[in-house]
């Protein structure tokens, strides 16, 4: 599932700069994992909640 999270946020921030010409940001990038991550969790993906993704990606 983490992967499967990770290629998600990469696909939307790559066609963000593609067609909305934002500026390649890892840390926006990282940010909007994250972001999807919580939403994941509080949405039933449980496993995402069991890995601890929130410690890991704090910045």
């Amino acid at each position: 599932m983490l992967i499967i999270l990770g290629a998600w946020t990469i696909w939307k921030h790559r066609n963000a700069v593609v067609f909305d010409g934002l500026s390649p940001n890892i840390q926006l990038a990282l940010d909007n994992l994250r972001l999807e991550a919580q939403l994941w969790t509080f949405a039933g993906a449980r496993s995402l909640g069991d890995l601890g993704l929130g410690r890991l990606l704090s910045s």
